[in-house]
């Protein structure tokens, strides 16, 4: 049933997310991001070394006006990509002048959609372009002026790949270690939680439902988890195969995925030269350029080929980045919000992971709100999630309305 249904959903994925044409296919090899100029980022060459969530590397960082009386400190760690390897990875913590010794520290996997370097949270705290901002600064002043240290992970990993959820979750988590094991961050025996919308959303769901097996020893107080993609294969599926407004953030998926899982999801051997050409220009571009790039387009007009659709292993990516599919369930309470007539993300695939985690005993606080759409929903339902997060790191018992 479940390999039915995927077979059917993935005609929009197969080529990034690209259905047949007429141009011929360009053969082209997955298309990496430019790699940072900044040292600080770039991969120890002992990093298989390490466990993951040792730390690599700390900077401390100029302070933030968007974030007043806060000390800004970067760090690096070991990771692990899709695939069981080693990367290196970087949050970003701010630490405000309120916060105590082992105070409260909350993860907070902030929206990435984007392809380049330039999009990674750490870079976009320090950019003057004012397409690239961390639009929740005045939530996470909120929490700062709490006590609370917040950590930023750049949770697309080192080769932004949009799209690889389970890479997100395991970022997620990676980096909290890393924040309580760097003693000036007085977190190492704080109370933790963690939030996140939408992309950031996914990666904060998927941490929650990794962290029993991935990081066993965390003790996570709870996941605020926000309009969270929970099943790529329909999502891509309603964006792809007619003209839609957001085609570009399922073509950047279609890239990103390729770049974690080349072997096993080469969607650029499946491009006509248009497919590619637009590929390229969007390899390194954020929110912005990709939204014009895709802008009512569809996968259609950019694959010449079909091979892929029936092939195990694509079908296997897409579903160990389906949270709706994975088997494990949080080991923590979780607040989960969403519009319920989104038109971005499957609705369904939320309510369907909802019900099997009341099932299976999480302390799930749902909450639906009123706007009719993906963005206001996030802005409607934040202070709420705050709430949620603050009790939760007080202590207090968590709800449910399973």
């Amino acid at each position: 049933m479940r390999a039915h249904r995927l077979l059917r959903g993935f005609g929009a994925v197969a080529a990034g997310l690209a259905i047949a044409g007429s141009m011929p296919t360009a053969q082209a090899a997955p298309s990496y991001p430019q790699p940072d100029p900044d040292p600080f980022y770039a991969r120890p060459a002992d990093v298989a070394d390490h466990a993951p969530g040792d730390v690599l590397a700390v900077r401390p960082m100029p302070p933030l006006l968007i974030f007043p009386d806060t000390t800004v400190t970067m760090v690096k760690f070991r990771s692990t990509n899709s695939q069981g390897g080693p990367i290196a990875a970087v949050t970003t913590v701010l630490t405000p002048r309120e916060h105590q010794p082992d105070g409260p520290l909350l993860s907070y996997q902030h929206i990435i959609n984007g392809l380049g370097a330039q999009c990674a949270v750490s870079r976009v705290l320090y950019t003057s372009d004012p397409n690239l901002q961390v639009r929740e600064a005045v939530a996470l002043n909120a929490a700062l002026r709490r006590g609370w240290s917040v950590a930023l992970p750049d949770h697309l990993g080192p080769d932004f790949a949009y799209g690889a959820a389970k890479l997100g979750g395991q970022i997620t988590l990676d980096g909290i270690r890393a924040a309580k094991r760097v003693p000036e961050l007085a977190v190492g025996n704080s109370r933790v939680a963690m939030a996140g919308y939408s992309g950031g959303g996914m990666a904060t769901a998927w941490a929650a439902a990794l962290a029993p097996r991935y990081a066993p020893e965390l003790e996570i107080a709870g996941a605020a988890t926000g309009g969270v993609p929970m099943n790529l294969v329909k999502m891509v599926n309603s964006l792809g195969f007619q003209p839609h407004p957001a085609f570009g953030l399922a073509m950047a998926a279609a890239i990103g995925l390729e770049r974690e899982y080349p072997d096993r999801l080469p969607i650029s051997s499946q491009m006509n030269a248009q497919g590619v050409a637009v590929r390229d220009a969007m390899a390194n571009g954020c929110t912005n350029e990709i939204m014009a790039l895709g802008a009512g387009h569809s996968a259609r007009e950019f694959a010449a080929s079909t091979s892929m659709i029936d092939d195990p292993a694509v079908l296997s990516v897409l579903d160990e980045n389906s949270l709706e599919l994975y088997d494990g369930v949080p080991n923590m309470p979780v607040f989960e919000w969403h519009s319920p007539s989104d038109p971005l993300i499957p609705v369904d695939a939320i309510v369907n992971t909802d019900r099997r985690y009341c099932a299976a005993g999480v302390r799930l606080q749902m909450d639906m709100n009123v706007s009719p759409e993906h963005l206001s929903a996030a802005v409607l339902g934040l202070p709420s999630a705050l709430a949620w997060v603050d009790a939760r790191l007080r202590g207090e018992p968590a709800p449910s309305n399973c």
